[in-house]
């Protein structure tokens, strides 16, 4: 039996467009007051970024299939997802204040970086994961332009202090690999293991 719809487990309205751009029905499904879902995000000592964010995916997954169960809510898939910035093994996560998103935004002016999302979906006892890693290159900025571009609020909740579908595209002179994947979904992906779950995409 092909399942008609699945749980998003993300606040993120970019996922929830874009998986709405594949056709597929959902129910947007976040984390309670008793779970600290910041928690999830700790990243490990010396951890790199690829195990990093496969590895918050599946927990921030755990954490939506045990919610699922105690809400007693109807049994769907769950698909969860999460996304990385990095430089080298350096992690850029979603700044803590207008300072930590102008030190990051700093940090990537000028170079190229490597974005990292990756999904997760769970359907009965069966799991499926993918990872989709791509390369942003930012053109050099000015001080005045970070300060701008932070005054604006974009760069909060964003890995790497910048969202590719805002302004910060005035930013970027080059990507290679999935711009979905850079948004927080990508498409391409994700659809196979939607496809393999039962959904048509």
């Amino acid at each position: 039996m092909k399942p008609s719809f699945l749980y998003l487990a993300s606040q993120s309205p970019r996922r929830s467009q874009l998986l709405a751009q594949l056709g597929v029905d959902h129910r947007v499904f976040v984390a309670d007051d008793t779970e600290d879902a910041e928690a999830l995000e700790a990243l490990l000592p010396g951890e790199a970024p690829r195990p990093y964010v496969q590895r918050v995916t599946g927990l921030k997954l755990d954490a939506a299939v045990a919610r699922l169960a105690r809400r007693g809510l109807p049994n769907a898939p769950i698909l969860c997802a999460d996304t990385t910035v990095a430089m080298g093994r350096r992690i850029y996560g979603k700044p803590e204040d207008a300072g930590d998103a102008a030190r990051m935004l700093a940090a990537l002016a000028g170079g190229t970086h490597r974005v990292l999302t990756a999904v997760a979906l769970q359907a009965g006892r069966r799991r499926w994961q993918v990872l989709s890693e791509s390369r942003v290159s930012f053109a050099p900025l000015s001080t005045t332009q970070i300060r701008r571009y932070v005054a604006g609020g974009e760069p909060m909740g964003k890995a790497g202090a910048y969202g590719i579908q805002g302004s910060a595209a005035a930013f970027v002179r080059q990507i290679s690999g999935s711009y979905t994947g850079i948004m927080g979904l990508p498409l391409f992906e994700s659809a196979q293991i939607l496809r393999a779950a039962g959904f048509d995409v």
